[in-house]
């Protein structure tokens, strides 16, 4: 071994164990040794290198036990096996209950320990280098698919296979690796751009092609629903589908997971278009024409999305042509989230009710605008976890346990997704263009066309003129718009946030998810 694996044994016996001790050394192993909990406590605090954790369990003083659980406080992912006389039940439940990692019975086996320790540490190693091994088998698949000009479909299934191989570099530590993937992705962009580009008149005008966002309900969620019990509808705004994947585990803990399906956003990849066409059943062209007062543009003033509940309603009228009772519920602080736990079993009267919760669309912008924030999700991997960590511990999650000791089917989704952006595309506009980075709307725009999708006529996908001669623009992969003005400033400020409103598979590809109660 290169580099030895340092063990910490703490046994009030230790010299009957010198057998054991010798056969570890002669394997390669480095023992450390302590005959007591409160020793054990100190090198643990003094040594970093320390690998894993040997504990009698019944030493005088300080017992296995005890020292487990006060190692757990500080040190909670260092694997710690525990040696006993005693094979009773209770002990071991408690043991295991306290997180041991494997545990051993007096007199322990030499072999025994050799396997325990290829258990928990060797098999981290085995299976990284399995992981490294099997992407690298794959890299060359996932290139020749991108390359072979997939359609919607096949765009859906490279970008799931691309996301599930981050996540599992994720627990791999190979950043040779990621650079790799992470090349490979934004490769996969590229080509997923053009392919939007050419393809996105065409979706909006003709059959064929993918489910957008204003076809979503009708063919995602209402033919699909049970109408023999309570239907709830979870949209998660931003929600990606990397980040459904590790919320994923804590929700089957709750629900079963009846089909994992995608649509595509329309563009702007932006909560004001995506979601209204979502609620409306309508593109935003269509929603401006048939709701003229409910319908803002970008240059006006005034809330964007204050209408979803009225378009829900009419949509539900409209497709479903039949009465059922429906309820539409929007969460946007921690007040209303509370509610929303202690008043969820209300809803079960309803047929069906929508739940807007706005958390993730909210991180993502706080992750730009606060230094705190943007540390703890410097990259998707911490974001990811950021995401999972307050899922877990959010009254959105205690909610939904509630909800699953009861018959009902639940769809989660969301309006589109977000990317983090890296390169910055100059664009010259007058005062009214909308600010959003991703895309923009106004009047003469001068602009680098290979950085964008460029919609000179937005009625022909589906979107309303805010004047006679507005433009949209679409950031294309990871680029995002700057002004000339102050442009080295933000281009240090928005540099590596996380966007939305362009064309990326982050953005585009949503995740829908039908589950139902798993009694």
């Amino acid at each position: 071994m290169e580099n030895k694996i340092k063990i910490l044994w703490a046994d009030d016996e230790i010299d009957l164990l010198k057998p054991q001790l010798f056969f570890l050394e002669k394997k390669g192993y480095e023992v450390v040794t302590v005959t007591n909990g409160h020793d054990a406590l100190d090198v643990i605090a003094e040594d970093s290198t320390i690998d894993v954790v040997f504990l009698d369990e019944s030493m005088p003083g300080l017992t296995g036990l005890e020292t487990l659980s006060r190692i757990k406080e500080t040190k909670g992912s260092i694997p710690i096996v525990m040696i006993t006389k005693n094979e009773a039940e209770n002990l071991m439940e408690e043991a295991i209950g306290s997180q041991i990692d494997d545990y051993l019975i007096k007199p322990v086996n030499p072999n025994q320990i050799l396997l325990t320790l290829k258990k928990l540490i060797d098999n981290k190693r085995l299976v990284s280098e399995k992981t490294a091994t099997d992407y690298q088998q794959e890299f060359r698949n996932i290139s020749m698919d991108i390359s072979s000009g997939p359609d919607h479909e096949e765009w859906s299934a490279i970008y799931k296979r691309i996301i599930n191989w981050e996540l599992k570099l994720d627990e791999s530590n190979n950043p040779q690796l990621k650079e790799i993937l992470d090349m490979q992705k934004s490769e996969a962009n590229k080509e997923f751009s053009r392919y939007v580009t050419k393809n996105y008149e065409d979706w909006m005008n003709k059959e064929g092609g993918p489910i957008l966002s204003h076809k979503m309900m009708k063919d995602k969620i209402f033919t699909k629903m049970d109408r023999s019990k309570p239907v709830f509808f979870l949209l998660l705004d931003n929600l990606r589908y990397d980040q459904w994947k590790v919320l994923e585990p804590l929700i089957t803990d709750l629900f079963r997971v009846d089909s994992e399906d995608y649509f595509y956003s329309i563009l702007p990849t932006a909560t004001q278009y995506s979601r209204n066409a979502i609620f409306a059943g309508m593109t935003p062209a269509d929603i401006q024409k048939k709701y003229k007062d409910k319908w803002l543009n970008d240059n006006e003033k005034g809330g964007k999305n204050m209408h979803e509940k009225f378009f829900f309603q009419e949509q539900v009228g409209r497709v479903i042509r039949d009465d059922i009772k429906t309820d539409y519920v929007k969460i946007t602080n921690v007040s209303k989230a509370k509610q929303l736990q202690d008043n969820i079993l209300n809803y079960m009267q309803n047929d069906m009710t929508v739940i807007v919760y706005n958390f993730i669309d909210m991180l993502s912008h706080s992750r730009t605008e606060m230094e705190v924030i943007k540390e703890l999700a410097g990259d998707e991997k911490a974001y990811r976890s950021l995401t999972k960590s307050w899922f877990l511990n959010s009254p959105l999650y205690g909610a939904l346990e509630k909800l699953a000791e009861k018959d009902i089917q639940l769809f989660i989704s969301t309006d589109h997704g977000t990317i983090r952006v890296k390169q910055p595309s100059k664009v010259i506009a007058d005062r009214d263009t909308s600010t959003n980075l991703r895309y923009k709307v106004g009047k003469n725009l001068q602009f680098d066309p290979k950085d964008v999708l460029a919609v000179r006529d937005p009625h022909k996908v589906g979107l309303p003129t805010p004047n006679i001669s507005s433009t949209f623009i679409f950031a294309k992969e990871d680029k995002f718009f700057l002004y000339p003005n102050n442009y080295n400033h933000f281009k240090q400020y928005y540099n590596d946030t996380f966007q939305h409103g362009g064309i990326s598979l982050e953005e585009v590809i949503c995740p829908v998810i039908s589950l139902s109660s798993k009694g």
